[in-house]
Order: C-alpha cells, then sequence, then structure tokens
C-alpha cells in the first residue's frame, strides 16, 4: 500500500469512530419530578397522571425510556409537601410539573431556577407565582383554574336547581387570594338573584361543622363550595352535611358529585395534564417558563347526581340536564 493512501485510509477511519462512538452513546434521559395534590389513592389522581403520561408519549417522551417521572402524592398537606418538595429537588430533575397552588407554592421556596409547570391554580398572580398571565417573567408558568367570573355562574346555577334559595353560605379559604376573589365575584352578583351571601371558612373541619349546624337553623338555605385545596381535603365532610342538613349545594369539581354531592361546574381537572404536556416538551426542547403565557382552562364540565336531587327533593329542571356533561343515577 502507497504512504498517501495508508494516510487517507486512517484519516478517514479517525473521522468515523468518533461518529460512531456517538451514535453508540444512549439517549439522555430527562428526569420529571411530580407533585401532586390528591392522594396516591384517589381515583381522579390515577386519572390526571395517565393523561398527562399519555400525552408526553404522544409527543416522544417515554417514562421509563427517554424520561424517568417521579411522582409524590402531597395531599393538600403543607408539612408532607415540603417534605416531598425537599426529595424532589435532591433527584436534580429537569423539570417539576405541580398540581395546586400549594404544590407550585413549595417548590417555588425550594428553587427559583428549575422550571415549573402548573395545573390547577386559582389565581397564579395573586399567589405571587408569576408576574403576569401573558408574561410570567420567572422559571414557572402553567394552566390556571378557572376566572373569577366562574364563581357568579355557581351562583345562577344554584338558583335554577333551588328557586326558593334566599341564603347562601360560601365556602371559601379566606387566607388565599383566591379563596377573597371567589367570595368577592359571588357576593357581587349575589342582589341580582336576590340572595344572601354569608362566607365559611374551610380551613378547620370543626369550623365547618359548627357555621354549616349554625346556617341551617333557618330556611331557604343553600351551600356554594368554591374551589381551594381545604375544600378538597374536606369535601366528604362537606356533602355529608349538605345532605344531613338538607342543603341544595353547587361544587366546584364533578369528583365532588361523583362522591354524592348534588351538582357541580367547573374545569375539566384532566385536561391540563395533556396541555402541561406540551408546555414540558417545549421548555425541554429549550424553551424558557418565562416566554410561556399561563393559559386559562377551555373545558368546563357541568355534573348532576339524581341520587341526591331525590334525597334532597329537588326536581332538576330539563334545561340543567340537557346541558349536564354527566348525570349520575
Amino acid at each position: 500500500m502507497r504512504r498517501r493512501e495508508f494516510i487517507t485510509l486512517v484519516g478517514g477511519a479517525a473521522v468515523a469512530w468518533p461518529l460512531a462512538a456517538r451514535a453508540q452513546q444512549p439517549e439522555q434521559v430527562r428526569l420529571i419530578g411530580v407533585l401532586m395534590n390528591r392522594a396516591a389513592s384517589h381515583p381522579e389522581g390515577q386519572v390526571e397522571m395517565a393523561a398527562f403520561q399519555q400525552a408526553l408519549q404522544q409527543l416522544g417522551w417515554t417514562n421509563g425510556g427517554n424520561t424517568r417521572i417521579d411522582v409524590r402524592w402531597g395531599e393538600n398537606d403543607a408539612d408532607r409537601d415540603s417534605r416531598y418538595a425537599a426529595e424532589l429537588i435532591a433527584l436534580t430533575p429537569d423539570i417539576f410539573l405541580a398540581a395546586g397552588t400549594l404544590s407550585v407554592s413549595v417548590l417555588q421556596h425550594v428553587t427559583r431556577t428549575l422550571p415549573i409547570v402548573f395545573v390547577n391554580v386559582a389565581d397564579p398572580i395573586g399567589a405571587g407565582l408569576v408576574n403576569s398571565l401573558a408574561r410570567p417573567g420567572g422559571n414557572i408558568t402553567g394552566f390556571m383554574l378557572f376566572e373569577y367570573s366562574l364563581s357568579e355562574k355557581w351562583l345562577e346555577l344554584l338558583k335554577q336547581i333551588a328557586p326558593s334559595v334566599t341564603r347562601v353560605a360560601v365556602l371559601r379559604n379566606p387566607a388565599t387570594p383566591a379563596g377573597i376573589g371567589q367570595f368577592g365575584a359571588i357576593q357581587g352578583a349575589a342582589q341580582s338573584f336576590g340572595v344572601e351571601v354569608s362566607p365559611v371558612s374551610v380551613s378547620d373541619a370543626g369550623e365547618i361543622e359548627r357555621t354549616i349546624a349554625a346556617f341551617a337553623l333557618s330556611a331557604n338555605g343553600g351551600l356554594i363550595v368554591t374551589g381551594s385545596a381545604s375544600a378538597t381535603v374536606h369535601h366528604d365532610l362537606i356533602i355529608a352535611l349538605a345532605a344531613r342538613h338538607k342543603l341544595p349545594a353547587v361544587y366546584n369539581g364533578k369528583y365532588m358529585v361523583t362522591d354524592g354531592g348534588l351538582i357541580s361546574y367547573g374545569p375539566d381537572f384532566v385536561d391540563p395534564f395533556r396541555r402541561a404536556a406540551g408546555y414540558i416538551d417545549r421548555i425541554l426542547k429549550g424553551e424558557k417558563p418565562a416566554d410561556l403565557p399561563v393559559q386559562a382552562p377551555t373545558k368546563y364540565e357541568l355534573a348532576v347526581n339524581l341520587k341526591t336531587a331525590k334525597a334532597l327533593g329537588l326536581t332538576i329542571p330539563p334545561t340543567v340536564l340537557g346541558r349536564a356533561d354527566e348525570v349520575i343515577e
């Protein structure tokens, strides 16, 4: 072999070897830390996580393949959430998915740099999570739970199913901006519906029970259960009290009607998990949370429990049943 041919052969191999070595390198595995606001045993939480993973897979991210998803179930408990946030940050994930305001807030305390995509947060600006909806500005963005105008629809719905109601107890968390905002929207619409509204704190089970029992002593009462972590935690108690005191109640989530509540109107809690997968895909590919706008819900659901209506002696109007996405018999 002539010298020139030998040099050409060796030079070609020198180029080929690194290319072959790079081709054989395994694909980078991206770690996604997830902090949920439900219990691991909650059926709705399992559906939400399944929807999230399915949407990620459709975008090319497979759990156990090019991604690893580590999930913690905080159950809207501040101490548990804080402990799990510390566990997740120790894993050095590439990005977080956080469900509910409390989950996002505890993650915000442990990192101001790692990207966080949230779902089902009532008031991200009021909670201090983002600077604005259009330009979040930091390491956090996501999908908000609803706009405060939805709160008026709960009052309208209550009057449609129970026209005799003139007094409404509004269960909300006064310690959060969302609790204040939702009650304010209902209070602002109360006069036009001919009702008097009064706030009930949902931060403590004993207070909920005492206040609803006292409220039920007078006639023509009804309940509105606004969206909050506390209402989620105490929803079984609230549903039981509404049944015990024969109070028609409107809830913010379909799962409460599935568990025995009368009627609910609110966003589809599962859909934001699918949409969050899209944001996580974009961030993992190089976009920044600060540049991705916070988005409002696009799907709302009306659910009715006819068994509960019968127990309360109520007949749900055909106009309401005709709009219902789910009717439980």
